[in-house]
């Protein structure tokens, strides 16, 4: 069997590693398995979800397991509005006309979504041909992947000009955006001028490069309890994504943004796990910026803080399952030298116990009345964050209040924990805690130090989204780190909602600051890190406001700030 086989069946579990295989590897590993490499020891372990030895090694093992991901756009009215308002609500608009004329020119923006609908004159330029140097379509097998990869179909952008100029597009290049997020997404972040500058993007100047994503495996769908019918994409996939949009660029030579209108509630909320590492490796290269949304997961009550001590060591956690809920899965999160233990009771009134065994051995809780099956999965240490996690997996819960009583118990009482549920996407129904806290409520990877993470705001009144996610991090660091345009904002496909709507807006006006250091010769040195700063500077900020704050960050995105505020200091202030 073939890499490519391998990578594309669900008989081959995705797993991330820690090892590095190289290619003159000379011995087998006891396994079946396909290995790719990202960077350092960072991999790729294809394997055999059959083998007994990968079934021993795979008893839960939070690290290795990838995560789903979900797309972070709200569910909205799409009245089509053609206007340019959020781009002069965020300084980008001015930014974009004398004297600095300011519009990604020299500048890549990589996309990793839903692909891209690549005949729309939104991504073309005046002269009608296609702004998109590339497209890894991972969905697509039947022509060549890119130079280093296994699977997918690389579309360069001779071969886009040449569907242009068919009569039938798709025949040529058959790779399209279904969904169309990642059209609109891209529209907002690099779209050019249409309807006689009625609409027009943030950076309609630079260039775009497309990755595709491949929908999880089935058997990962399944693990996370997934609905049918809702986009769900491996960490797996996302993590070469972001690899081939960093080749592509060095083969360029251009500076690069990223933008991940993606998120998850899984993971530990402090940016740990493969992806929050890689991103930090990608976004220290100078020239570099990884721009995320901050999810929408603010006012949907999927959050529980507990706070414990020796007078109250336990807390009961009261959790509203709703109807034709097929199941799902609960995290808790706690820090050393804590551990717990917990008491599941039903709504029907009956108990079970799980005892921490300080084993990663899952077990598994049946009900006499009630047709649920509840497995735990624990780590008292997991590899990464070093923090205790306990995962509750739930299939066919009963409707109604369960309770679940979290016990600290051993040589130390007391201690934090929060739990979080998936986001609202991948939960079936309304299922939601009782006496749920808003804040942590950022979607991974929005909780990576390096990357720019953005909250959503409306525009007509200047107030905070109600879904927009809110922080800080589980260790306190300072998420989100500004706030963009993100409520019923135009584009070329609809009024749109969501914080990956202002994370894309965002993208762009950091696309402009890298042709000011980086084209432009004015901070060549410039990384992820730098961009961020210089965004927090020129950020708009409320007087009756204390920043950093949980809301907003640092304020609203103001790219003219940024200048202003640079000239200012040229100025002596």
């Amino acid at each position: 069997m073939t890499c490519k086989e391998r990578i594309l069946s669900n008989d081959y579990a995705d797993t991330l590693v820690y090892i590095l295989l190289p290619e003159e590897y000379n011995y087998d590993l006891p396994i079946d398995y396909c290995y790719h490499h990202l960077a350092n020891e960072w991999g790729i372990l294809y394997v055999d979800r059959n083998n007994a030895q990968y079934n021993r090694a795979g008893q839960f093992a939070y690290s290795v397991l990838p995560k789903c991901y979900g797309l972070m756009e709200c569910k909205a009215a799409q009245d089509r509005n053609l206007n340019t308002l959020s781009l002069a609500a965020s300084g980008i608009l001015s930014v974009q006309g004398e004297p600095l004329n300011l519009t990604g020119k020299n500048v890549t923006i990589g996309f990793i979504d839903t692909g891209i609908r690549y005949q729309d004159n939104v991504f073309r330029d005046f002269a009608g041909k296609s702004r998109i140097a590339g497209i890894w379509d991972q969905t697509i097998q039947t022509g060549t992947p890119p130079e280093g990869f296994h699977y997918g179909t690389e579309y360069t952008n001779k071969m886009i000009n040449e569907a242009l100029a068919s009569d039938n597009p798709l025949s040529v290049v058959p790779s399209t955006d279904a969904n169309g997020h990642g059209s609109v997404m891209a529209s907002l972040a690099a779209g050019s001028s249409i309807e006689n500058g009625s609409f027009i993007g943030a950076a309609p100047d630079s260039q775009i490069v497309v990755v595709k994503l491949k929908e999880a495996k089935p058997y990962l769908r399944e693990y996370y309890k997934i609905p049918p019918g809702v986009p769900c994409y491996s960490e797996t996939d996302i993590l070469q994504a972001i690899q081939y949009l960093q080749k592509y660029v060095l083969i360029l030579t251009k500076p690069l943004v990223i933008f991940l209108g993606i998120g998850t509630s899984f993971g530990d909320h402090t940016g740990s796990g493969m992806l929050g590492s890689y991103i930090n490796y990608i976004s220290m290269q100078k020239s570099r910026v990884i721009v995320t949304a901050g999810g929408n997961e603010g006012n949907a009550s999927h959050h529980f803080f507990g706070k414990l001590n020796e007078s109250q060591p336990y807390q009961d956690v009261e959790l509203r399952v709703g109807e034709n809920e097929k199941g799902f899965i609960m995290d808790l999160w706690g820090n050393v030298p804590y551990f717990y233990n917990a008491v599941i009771r039903t709504p029907g009134g009956e108990t079970a116990r799980w005892n921490n065994p300080r084993s990663y051995i899952p077990q598994e809780f049946t009900f006499v009345y009630e047709r649920t099956r509840v497995i735990v999965e624990y780590q008292l240490v997991e590899s990464l964050s070093g923090a205790e996690v306990i995962r509750f997996r739930f299939s066919d819960p009963s409707q109604g209040v369960w309770s679940i009583r979290i016990i600290s118990e051993g040589n130390t009482i007391g201690g934090q924990f929060d739990i979080w549920l998936p986001i609202t996407e991948f939960l079936s129904s309304d299922t939601y805690f009782l006496e749920p806290s808003p804040y942590t409520t950022i979607t991974e990877p929005g909780y990576v130090d390096t990357a720019v993470t953005v909250a959503a705001y409306q525009t007509n009144n200047n107030s905070i989204a109600a879904s927009s996610g809110r922080g800080f991090a589980r260790n306190n660091a300072i998420v989100p780190e500004i706030a963009a345009p993100g409520v019923q904002v135009s584009t070329p496909y609809g009024d749109r909602s969501g914080t990956s709507v202002a994370a894309a807006i965002t993208a762009g006006g950091c696309a402009q600051l890298m042709e000011w250091a980086v084209v432009n010769n004015n901070d060549i040195l410039v990384n992820s890190v730098n961009i961020k700063n210089y965004l927090i500077r020129g950020a708009t900020r409320d007087g009756y406001l204390e920043y950093p704050n949980r809301e907003w960050g640092y304020g609203r995105l103001n790219v003219a700030g940024v200048f202003e505020f640079l000239a200012g200091i040229g100025r002596g202030m």
